[in-house]
């Protein structure tokens, strides 16, 4: 019968200790858009992070891989994030497989290689799908709200204060090209 018990105790309590790290935030999160109503967990040490965390922030959200042609993007984000964190920009990292098979690493590979060699200090995620039939909730709005799937990695989403997508940049477009930092000027002067 005790045995019976502690059973159903450590099933309970591993219940409990499994919910926290569901997926979406709370419908309804006060003061959150739905788009940012998610959480993900952080690529460093695997800690669930509400993205409500970023709302009334201007947010860049790129998927990013360490074997790519585009890799040394990492770079230039992070100088994009040095240069308007303090006005308000936040870059968010997704690191995917998808693309090429050109992020094969464990999330501490991942996480190791943006520390030693672009020494990135950005907010980056644990490694999930960003395209095809199930990618993470937060790239399937993003999909959803522009009708753009990221193409290869290190695509970019211009998310707006109030947690509206404002646009959507191609892999190509580097982080200091006029056309995404002009925009991010614009939306870091406005208001809530």
């Amino acid at each position: 019968m005790i045995g019976n018990i502690t059973r159903h105790l450590l099933a309970l309590l591993l219940l409990v200790f499994s919910m926290q790290f569901a997926v979406a935030a709370p419908p309804g999160t006060p003061g959150c858009s739905p788009l940012l109503s998610h959480t993900f967990l952080r690529l460093q040490d695997e800690t669930p992070q509400n993205l409500c965390q970023y709302q009334g922030k201007v947010l860049l959200v790129v998927n990013t891989a360490s074997f790519c042609g585009f890799t040394s993007q990492y770079e230039g984000l992070e100088k994009l994030y040095a240069k308007y964190k303090d006005r308000g920009l936040v870059v968010l990292g997704f690191p995917s497989n998808d693309f090429g098979q050109q992020e094969p690493g464990s999330n501490k590979e991942i996480a190791d290689f943006c520390k030693n060699t672009y020494d990135v200090k950005f907010p980056m995620f644990a490694k999930s799908l960003v395209s095809g039939s199930n990618p993470n909730p937060l790239f399937k709005m993003l999909i959803a709200k522009t009708g753009t799937t990221p193409k290869w990695n290190f695509y970019k989403y211009l998310i707006d204060r109030n947690g509206n997508v404002v646009d959507s940049y191609g892999s190509m477009t580097k982080p200091s090209s006029s056309s995404l930092t002009g925009e991010i000027e614009k939306l870091l002067g406005e208001k809530i």
